[in-house]
């Protein structure tokens, strides 16, 4: 429809949560009916593991999903789960399929530690994730959920010890940002300092605009 945002996030989102009985489940579906409607819901593996069989009651913590072409409904059985895949999609070329497979894999606290620990290997085991990506989303969602430990994220040759802008620059191009982009975001840092501060708050702002 003319004028719809291409997407909304949860905390604007008319839909927060949903309980009610579950009527059918189908693959990655859930059909859930409150006060006589039926919300198809979307869910991931973390999701399915747990929720019950048809007829019960079921609580799911609702994000919104509103597209130009479609709107959908993902369901997750904890307020964290919600957290963490909304701040996922805030993430450069990460959607929701990519989102719901790492929250399948790992569990919001299991997430924060291996972004503390810097684990790339631990994200290589989401389906479909390979080294590169998985060195991109390390960054990425240290920066998206507040994880405070940076080092051994971004290798020595893309960020120097220096800290200037054409070190973040190089570093922001890895990680798919486009240069016009950078360029926005580089015009607002300070001209030096440590170069994880510097690329960790361009990579706040950038995900402030997506």
């Amino acid at each position: 429809a003319a004028g719809r945002p291409a997407d909304h996030g949860g905390s604007d989102s008319v839909i927060g949560s949903l309980r009610g009985r579950l009527l059918d489940r189908h693959l990655d579906q859930l059909l859930v009916e409150v006060g006589g409607i039926g919300y198809r819901v979307t869910v991931g593996d973390a999701t399915l593991r747990w929720v019950g069989q048809a007829g019960g009651e079921v609580l799911l913590y609702v994000h919104h999903h509103v597209r130009e072409d479609a709107e959908t409904l993902y369901g997750f059985g904890s307020p964290a789960e919600l957290r963490c895949f909304e701040a996922m999609l805030g993430a450069n070329r990460v959607g929701p399929s990519l989102a719901l497979s790492i929250l399948g894999t790992h569990d919001p606290a299991a997430l924060q530690a291996l972004l503390a620990a810097g684990d790339i290997d631990a994200l290589c085991r989401v389906p479909g994730v390979g080294t590169k990506t998985a060195q991109r989303l390390l960054v990425e969602l240290q920066a998206r959920l507040g994880v405070q430990e940076f080092t051994g994220v971004v290798p020595a040759a893309e960020v120097g010890a220096d800290g200037t802008h054409s070190d973040v620059r190089a570093a922001l191009g890895q990680l798919g940002y486009r240069d016009d982009e950078v360029n926005e975001v580089l015009g607002g840092l300070p001209g030096d300092g440590d170069a994880s501060e510097l690329l960790r708050e361009a990579l706040r702002q950038l995900s402030g605009t997506r």
